[in-house]
C-alpha cells in the first residue's frame, strides 16, 4: 500500500512542509486537509494519496476510512545545474532541486498507535 513519485520538481524542504502535515492521520483527514492547503505541493500529495489509497483497495480491499498514512518520505533527487550571468563577465550558479516523495499506508489497528505515538515524540523533540 505504498505509492511513489519521482523526480517531482520542486524543492524537498518545501515539499516536506506538506508531508508533515498529513503525518500519522487518516486518509480523509488528510484529503481534507490537502484540498484547502495553499502549497503547489498540496495538489500533488493529493493525487498521490488517491493512488495510494487505490493501491490499497485493489490489491487488498480496504477502504479509505480504515487506512492511515503511515509514513510520508521525501528524499532529494538529482540537482539541474544553471547558471545566472553577471558583472564582469562572471557568473553565479542556480541550483533548481527536485524531489522523490513516498507515502505509505496502514490499516487501522495496534501498531499504528506506536506508529502516531513515535511521530508525536519526534514533533516535542524538534520543538524542544
Amino acid at each position: 500500500m505504498k505509492a511513489y513519485l519521482s523526480d517531482y520538481r520542486q524543492s524537498p524542504r518545501k515539499v516536506r512542509l506538506v508531508a508533515d502535515l498529513i503525518k500519522g492521520k487518516s486518509v480523509v483527514e488528510a484529503q481534507s486537509q490537502l484540498s484547502f492547503l495553499p502549497k503547489k505541493a498540496s495538489e500533488v500529495f493529493a493525487k498521490l494519496l488517491a493512488s495510494a489509497v487505490a493501491n490499497a483497495k485493489n490489491t487488498n480491499g480496504f477502504k479509505a476510512e480504515d487506512l492511515l498514512v503511515k509514513e510520508v518520505r521525501v528524499d532529494t533527487a538529482r540537482v539541474l545545474k544553471r547558471s545566472m550571468p553577471r558583472a564582469r563577465g562572471s557568473a553565479f550558479q542556480i541550483l533548481k532541486r527536485n524531489s522523490h516523495v513516498s507515502i505509505a499506508l496502514a490499516e487501522r489497528g495496534a501498531d499504528i498507535a506506536k506508529v502516531t505515538a513515535k511521530i508525536k515524540k519526534e514533533k516535542t523533540a524538534v520543538k524542544k
